[in-house]
């Protein structure tokens, strides 16, 4: 199903059919429910909530996406957040089947340090703040991208009215005689309000998983003093969180003092999306820290 809504979507980012839309996110939501299913189950199976290694923390990511596109397609009904949440679920998924060892994808007991009542509240909310934080990054990443696919266009409509700075001043411009232009700007102005719908997404997503990776770090060093009896041991996995968390406080720092928009934005936002997979894979990549829980080399 998630091939199927990938697949969909993928199509629909070239030819805007509303069919292709309702059946995309009909596949999203299938697929949804259908990886709540498995959750379920192998939590009932294994007596205990399926994030205790690699494999189950990618089906929990992979979840996390199909959650937040369910939600989204709930509040807005545009076909948009499939053409980046559909993608992402798809990979992670496909990685957690096809990537992995069969041994890791067996029920395996909790390790002692695990079995804390911290185990829901530390690594749900760090994973669900992954999934958040990419989605944001990738969409914040996507309105520059947006805004050069058409250079000669936009870059005519932007120096005689700056659609893209402020949306005020795409107000302005939605009350102009389009007619009086040279250039066909009736459809520069509809993909000027994508990119600032878009860019007010992203924003709004960040901060969600910002919250998000803020709770889960403050839950991790409560837990981590309960287990070790020190907040913080400095490993690589809590270090790379750390620089994470900066990284994203620094975009939305300049999203609110300076209202950036544009490739500022979107280049701290790409070092974000590349910090996020460091702290969640980077880890299992040098098989070193008390975070290690799955196999990669």
């Amino acid at each position: 199903m998630l091939l199927s809504a990938t697949s969909l979507n993928l199509i629909n980012l070239f030819h805007d059919f509303d069919k292709l839309n309702k059946f995309s996110s009909k596949s999203m939501t299938i697929a949804f429910l259908c990886t709540t299913g498995f959750l379920v189950i192998r939590w009932v199976q294994t007596k205990h909530l399926p994030v205790s290694n690699l494999y189950e923390s990618s089906m929990f990511i992979s979840w996390s996406f199909s959650l937040l596109h369910v939600i989204l397609e709930f509040r807005n009904q545009n076909g948009l957040s499939g053409q980046i949440t559909a993608p992402s679920a798809m990979l992670t998924h496909a990685f957690a089947t096809l990537g992995l060892p069969e041994e890791m994808q067996q029920l395996t007991p909790l390790v002692p340090a695990s079995q804390s009542h911290w185990l829901m509240m530390h690594v749900t909310t760090m994973l669900l703040s992954y999934a958040t934080l990419l989605w944001g990054s990738l969409l914040a990443i996507s309105s520059p991208s947006i805004y050069y696919s058409d250079t000669k266009y936009y870059r005519v409509l932007d120096s005689r009215h700056n659609c893209c700075s402020t949306s005020s001043k795409l107000n302005t411009l939605s009350k102009i005689n389009v007619r009086s232009f040279l250039y066909p700007l009736s459809s520069n102005l509809k993909k000027c309000q994508l990119i600032n719908r878009l860019d007010r997404w992203a924003y709004q997503i960040i901060s969600s998983g910002f919250s998000l990776l803020t709770i889960g770090i403050l839950s991790g060093a409560v837990w981590a003093n309960e287990a070790w009896g020190s907040y913080r041991s400095w490993d690589p996995k809590e270090t790379w969180a750390l620089v994470t968390w900066s990284i994203h406080a620094t975009y939305l720092h300049t999203k609110i003092t300076n209202r950036w928009m544009g490739e500022g934005p979107a280049a701290v936002a790409s070092a974000g999306f590349f910090l996020v997979w460091v702290c969640f894979l980077g880890v299992n990549l040098l098989g070193i820290g008390l975070h290690n829980y799955g196999w990669m080399l």
